[in-house]
C-alpha cells in the first residue's frame, strides 16, 4: 500500500531523514519505534505531505505521491493524527471532530455515517460532544484526536505517539482501540516509544535512529530481540 524508496528530508542544512526505505502492506498494523528525536514525526510529516522530501520516492497503491500537498494525500486516504493531539481546546468536541471531515465536506450523508461510527467507537465522546475539547481528560482528548483523524476516512492512518502522557490503564484501552480500528480494515502506521504495548498489537515493526531505519522484523522477532528489549522495553 505505502512504499518509501530511499526518502530523505532536511530542515535547512540538517539532514533529518537519510535513505529511508520501508513498506506498509494493506491491512497491516506496522509500528515505528524510536527514541524522542529519532525522526518518527519527521517521517510522518514527510509521508503526509507536511514536509517535502529532498530525495527519494513515496508511492501509495503504486501511484507516485512524492511532494503531493497534504490535502491531496488526505483525499488519497492518508490521514495523520499528530503527536500532542493539536486540538482546538475552546471548540466543542463535535466541532473538533468535524474538522477532520473537511476534505469530504460536500458529502453530508457520508460525514454523518462516519460521525456515527466514530461516536460508536468512543461512546464517551457522544456524551461530551458539546463540551469544550480542552475540558476533557488526556485520554478523552486523545480519543478526540483519533476520532478527528477517522473523520477523514483514512485508508492509511498515521498515529504519532498516541500513548504519550496517558495513564497505564488508559494506554491499554487506547491500544485495544487502535487494534480494533486496524481489524475493521484501516491500515495503521503507529509511531511509539511504548514499544512493549505497541509490539503486542503490531504485525511488524521498524526501528529508527538518527533519521535512519536500523532494524525491521515481525512482532515476535522484535519482542525477542535483545537490543530492542534493552533499548525500549527494559531487560
Amino acid at each position: 500500500m505505502l512504499q518509501l524508496n530511499e526518502v530523505e528530508a532536511r530542515y535547512g542544512s540538517f539532514k533529518a531523514l537519510e535513505k529511508v526505505s520501508m513498506t506498509v502492506g494493506e491491512g497491516e498494523l506496522v509500528v515505528l519505534l524510536g527514541a524522542n528525536g529519532a525522526g518518527k514525526s519527521t517521517l510522518f510529516n514527510t509521508i503526509s505531505g507536511l514536509l517535502k522530501p529532498t530525495a527519494g520516492k513515496i508511492s501509495l497503491n503504486g501511484k507516485d505521491v512524492t511532494g503531493l500537498k497534504p490535502s491531496g494525500l488526505v483525499q488519497s486516504g492518508v490521514v495523520q493524527c499528530p503527536e500532542g493531539r493539536k486540538l482546538f481546546p475552546e471548540m466543542s468536541v463535535l466541532k473538533n471532530l468535524m474538522l477532520g471531515a473537511y476534505v469530504h465536506r460536500r458529502d453530508k450523508a457520508a460525514i454523518k455515517k462516519t460521525l456515527d461510527q466514530v461516536l460508536a467507537l468512543f461512546p464517551i465522546l457522544d456524551e461530551k460532544k458539546d463540551h469544550p475539547a480542552g475540558s476533557l481528560s488526556g485520554g478523552q482528548q486523545q480519543m478526540v484526536a483519533i476520532g478527528r483523524a477517522m473523520m477523514g476516512r483514512p485508508k492509511l492512518l498515521l498515529l504519532d505517539e498516541p500513548s504519550l502522557g496517558l495513564a497505564p490503564l488508559v494506554v491499554k484501552q487506547m491500544f485495544e482501540t487502535i487494534k480494533g480500528i486496524n481489524e475493521q480494515g484501516t491500515t495503521v502506521l503507529l509511531a511509539e516509544q511504548n514499544a512493549f504495548a505497541a509490539l503486542k498489537i503490531a504485525h511488524r515493526a521498524y526501528v529508527i535512529e538518527n533519521g535512519r531505519l536500523v532494524m525491521e522484523g515481525d512482532k515476535d522477532a522484535m519482542l525477542g530481540n535483545e537490543e530492542i528489549r534493552k533499548a525500549y522495553i527494559g531487560a
